[in-house]
Formats: C-alpha cells, sequence, structure tokens
C-alpha cells in the first residue's frame, strides 16, 4: 500500500527535474519543443508529496505511444491518456513513484493551465503556503488513503486555479 507522504521543499528537486528532462530529451529527440516542471515540487518553499511532475510539450501526441519500451526501459509505465483525451501520461518508480510525466501536443489548453497554476503559485507565497499547509494535514490525517487526500485538497486547488486564471488574464501581454 502507498503511504501518502508530504514534506518540505527540496532543493534537490530542481536537480532531479534536470536529469530526468535529459533522458527523455534523449529518447524522443526532436518530437520535444521543451520539457515543463510543474506541480507542487516546481515552486520553491512549497510542501509537496516528493514525486517530480514533468510535462514535456510534442509535436504530435500520437507518435509517442511509439516510444513506450523506451520509456519502459528507463523506468517508466506507460498509462496512456489516463482519463485525460490528448495527454500521454507515464509514472516512474511503482507505489515509490519518483516522477509522473505528463505529455501534451502543442497548442492543448491543458499546458495552460498547468502553467498558469505553477506560475500563480510562484508568485503568491502566502497562497501556496496555505496549499502546502493543507497538504500536509491531509497527508497526516489520511495516510493511506490517496482517494481521501486528493478529494481533501479539490476545492482549494480549484479555487486556486480560477484565482490564477484570473490573475493571468490580467496581466498585460507584450505583442511583438
Amino acid at each position: 500500500m502507498r503511504k501518502v507522504e508530504v514534506v518540505a521543499y527540496s532543493e534537490d528537486w530542481k536537480k532531479k527535474f534536470d536529469e530526468e528532462a535529459i533522458l527523455l530529451q534523449h529518447i524522443f529527440g526532436m518530437e520535444i519543443q521543451i520539457i515543463h516542471h510543474i506541480g507542487s515540487t516546481s515552486v520553491e518553499r512549497l510542501s509537496s508529496k516528493p514525486i517530480i511532475d514533468m510535462m514535456p510539450i510534442v509535436r504530435d501526441i500520437r507518435k509517442i505511444d511509439a516510444y513506450n519500451s523506451a520509456m519502459i526501459a528507463i523506468g517508466y509505465e506507460p498509462k496512456g491518456e489516463n482519463g485525460l483525451p490528448g495527454r500521454r501520461y507515464f509514472q516512474k518508480g511503482g507505489d515509490n513513484r519518483t516522477h509522473h510525466v505528463h505529455m501534451y501536443e502543442l497548442g492543448n489548453p491543458e499546458i495552460e493551465r498547468h502553467l498558469v497554476f505553477r506560475d500563480f503559485l510562484r508568485v503568491h507565497s502566502i497562497i501556496a503556503r496555505k496549499y502546502g499547509d493543507l497538504k500536509e494535514a491531509l497527508a497526516e490525517q489520511f495516510p493511506y488513503d490517496i482517494d481521501a487526500y486528493i478529494n481533501g485538497k479539490d476545492k482549494l486547488a480549484k479555487e486556486i486555479e480560477k484565482q490564477a486564471l484570473h490573475w493571468y488574464k490580467s496581466i498585460p501581454k507584450v505583442s511583438l
């Protein structure tokens, strides 16, 4: 049974992201446009489950399944869309997960949603702390119930996402 563990932010998470990004770039080559570090491990000072969330943006999502064997060879379990159309999802580490890879094709609206949420928390440290405190409390309350943990943080996560999208839309955009 997988334990829900939330820990204080670690400087090591950026290094783990960078190391894994090199492996993914080696496997997928020119299919990958860019790889973003997303999720709580990408926000300094935010408590998180110590799982690195990565979001490679690819040219053609339909080509990604052809790389499943290469991903398995470096420890990933391919999960297909895993409930989100237009995504390819991979997990590494089994019950002791270390990485999640969420791949989207350039132009997918989920990309903006993930990046805006991350960037909002990076800028709004008080809200990030509130979110981290809730996650710590839920992990303590539900150490072996990942569904209860996820459900417990869902309302606040949706509120933050709504605030983040409003914040993002209010930022003046520069056109070149």
